[in-house]
C-alpha cells in the first residue's frame, strides 16, 4: 500500500514538474513575426533593445512582451486653421505612417498603445503642421495653390513626428472646406467676371461692327472717285468726237473708222490728219 502510495506521489510529482518545465520553456521563448516589433517588460520595466522578426528569449513568468505593428498604418485625421487673410479652412488628411522598430522601446515607454500614438501625437501635431502650413498664404492661394500647401504640410508634419519614431510615409487631402462666407464671395466673383468678359465681348464686337462700317465708306467712296475720273475723262473724248464729226460732217466727207491722235489708233473714232486742213 505505501509502495502504491509512494509510487503515485512520484508520478505526480513527475507530470507536475514536467508541466512545469514545459510550461517554463514555453514561456521563455517569443516569436516575433515580419512587420512586427516587440519590447520585453520585467517586472513592468521596459528592457533597451527591440524585438525584431524571429524566436527571442525572455524571463519566464516574470515579463510580458509588447508587440508593435510596424507596417504602414491609415488613420484620417481632420484639422482647422486660419489663412493669411484670416479666412476660415477645414481639412481631413489620410496620413500612411508606420513607427520605427529601432524605437519601439521608446514609444513604449513615452506613448504606450497605437492609440494612445494617434490620439496623442498625431492628431495635435497634424493640427500645428496644417497651421504653419495655412498661415503662410491667403484662402484663394490654399486652393489655386494647393501642392504647395500640401507640401509646407507634409514637410513640418514629418519634422515634428521624426522625433517621436514616427515616420510619415504620405498624406492626402480629403476634404478642403471653406466658410459660407468665402464660398459666396467667390460665386459672387466668378458672376462678376463672367459679366466683364460679356461687356468685352460685346464691345469689340461693336468695335469690329464699326470698323466694317469704315471699311464700307471707304470702299464706296473709292468707288465714287473712280467712278468720278472715269466719266470725266470719258467727257473729253466724247466732246471731241463730237467736234471731229461735226467738222467731217460740214466738210462733206465721209466717217473713217480709225482716228489718229498723237501717233494712237482708236477704232471707231473720225481720221484727222491736221484740224486747220478739217476747218478750211
Amino acid at each position: 500500500m505505501k509502495k502504491k502510495f509512494a509510487l503515485s506521489y512520484q508520478l505526480l510529482v513527475t507530470v507536475v514538474l514536467t508541466g512545469l518545465i514545459l510550461l517554463m520553456g514555453f514561456n521563455s521563448f517569443v516569436i516575433i513575426n515580419p512587420g512586427q516589433a516587440g519590447v520585453v517588460s520585467v517586472l513592468g520595466t521596459a528592457r533597451d533593445g527591440a524585438l525584431l522578426e524571429g524566436i527571442h528569449f525572455k524571463p519566464p513568468f516574470i515579463s510580458v512582451v509588447n508587440i508593435y505593428d510596424v507596417t504602414v498604418q491609415k488613420f484620417e485625421v481632420p484639422a482647422q486653421s486660419s489663412t493669411k487673410d484670416l479666412q476660415d479652412l477645414s481639412a481631413r488628411f489620410a496620413i500612411n505612417f508606420r513607427l520605427d522598430p529601432l524605437l519601439v522601446v521608446e514609444i513604449r515607454r513615452k506613448q504606450g498603445t497605437l492609440a494612445n500614438i494617434v490620439s496623442k501625437i498625431i492628431a495635435p501635431q497634424t493640427q500645428e503642421s496644417f497651421k504653419i502650413a495655412a498661415a503662410r498664404r491667403t484662402v484663394e492661394e490654399a486652393i489655386t495653390k494647393r501642392t504647395e500647401l500640401k507640401q509646407d504640410f507634409d514637410d513640418a508634419l514629418g519634422q515634428r513626428l521624426e522625433k517621436y519614431g514616427i515616420i510619415v510615409l504620405d498624406t492626402s487631402v480629403v476634404d478642403l472646406e471653406f466658410s459660407p462666407e468665402f464660398a459666396h464671395a467667390v460665386e459672387e466673383k466668378q458672376i462678376a467676371e463672367q459679366r466683364a468678359k460679356k461687356a468685352i465681348y460685346i464691345a469689340q464686337e461693336a468695335e469690329q461692327d464699326a470698323q466694317a462700317d469704315i471699311n464700307r465708306a471707304q470702299g464706296k467712296a473709292e468707288a465714287q472717285r473712280l467712278l468720278a475720273e472715269t466719266l470725266k475723262a470719258e467727257g473729253g473724248n466724247l466732246v471731241l468726237q463730237k467736234e471731229a464729226i461735226a467738222a467731217w460732217r460740214e466738210g462733206g466727207a465721209q466717217m473713217p473708222k480709225v482716228l489718229v491722235i498723237s501717233g494712237k489708233e482708236q477704232n471707231s473714232v473720225p481720221f484727222l490728219f491736221n484740224l486747220s486742213e478739217i476747218q478750211k
